[in-house]
């Protein structure tokens, strides 16, 4: 394959993860890693993708759409920054422990994990209005949000309860090289109530800061390869912006849609492959 065709391809992968990513706060990995994959099989100079080289790659790029979605969600004052904050106490230490664990893993049974983890994401989303989880008189901090609907949202946490999922969230986002966000947005949803567009505004950011510090780790590993992120930053950089402004003309429902949707698609592709 001619290599101007093998960038643009690239590239478009980028649009394509950050777009995604970013409109609904899951920084891009659950389509970057899949592609990873396939990348040696028609892209002239990468070579084959171990689980490593696809997590450690995923998490570069995901900076790169992190930071171009919370500088377009901050100026929508969207994000949730003390929220943010807290959480990364917990992600930041989890995903130095996951960018080690990832290491253990082979393809067969890395496909097979990551299928289970997004299927059960998406049972625990669509059934968060049945789960006796996320009430109010559970909650030590308290807030309030009024959309462009007018619709009020109260959403809240308890404070270690809020950094203990977040270093789950940073384990798994490193061993997966999923920014966090496939994981984080539906616990923001379902436990702490967040509104949907708020929910993925701040995970962008939370996202942002743990995949700083679970990319560090992955480089001391020689985890990346550099000249996969050269040639998609910039289409995750574009796509990152398209994201977070799409967002402003969806509704917190259609957003929770597409979410389901997505997480349907990657669960079943990664368990097709991991059981085959």
């Amino acid at each position: 394959m001619d290599k101007k065709v093998g960038w643009f391809i690239l590239t478009l992968i980028g649009i394509a993860a950050g777009t995604f990513g970013s409109l609904l706060g899951l920084g891009g990995g659950i389509i970057l890693v899949p592609a990873l994959f396939y990348l040696s099989n028609f892209i002239p100079g990468v070579p084959e993708i171990t689980p490593q080289l696809a997590i450690g790659t995923s998490l570069m790029l995901i900076i790169i759409t992190a930071l171009s979605s919370s500088i377009s969600y901050a100026k929508q004052k969207l994000i949730d920054v003390s929220s943010a904050f807290l959480f990364f106490i917990g992600s930041a230490p989890g995903a130095i422990i996951g960018a080690w664990l990832s290491s253990f893993f082979d393809k067969d049974s890395f496909n097979l994990y990551y299928g289970i983890f997004m299927l059960f994401m998406l049972v625990l989303l669509s059934y968060r209005s049945k789960l006796a989880i996320g009430k109010e008189n559970r909650w030590k901090t308290t807030k309030t949000y009024t959309d462009v609907s007018g619709q009020v949202y109260t959403y809240g946490y308890s404070k270690p309860v809020a950094i203990s999922i977040a270093l789950v969230v940073g384990i798994l986002s490193s061993v997966f090289g999923i920014g966090g966000g496939a994981l984080l947005v539906p616990f923001l949803l379902v436990m702490f109530r967040f509104p949907p567009h708020v929910a993925a505004a701040t995970s962008m950011f939370v996202i942002l800061l743990s995949s700083l510090v679970g990319s560090i780790t992955h480089i001391t590993l020689d985890h990346i390869v550099w000249s996969a992120v050269i040639a998609i930053a910039p289409g995750a950089w574009i796509g990152g912006l398209l994201g977070s402004r799409l967002s402003r003309k969806l509704s917190g429902k259609w957003l929770e849609r597409i979410l389901r949707f997505v997480l349907l698609l990657i669960a079943v592709r990664m368990l097709w492959q991991g059981l085959l």
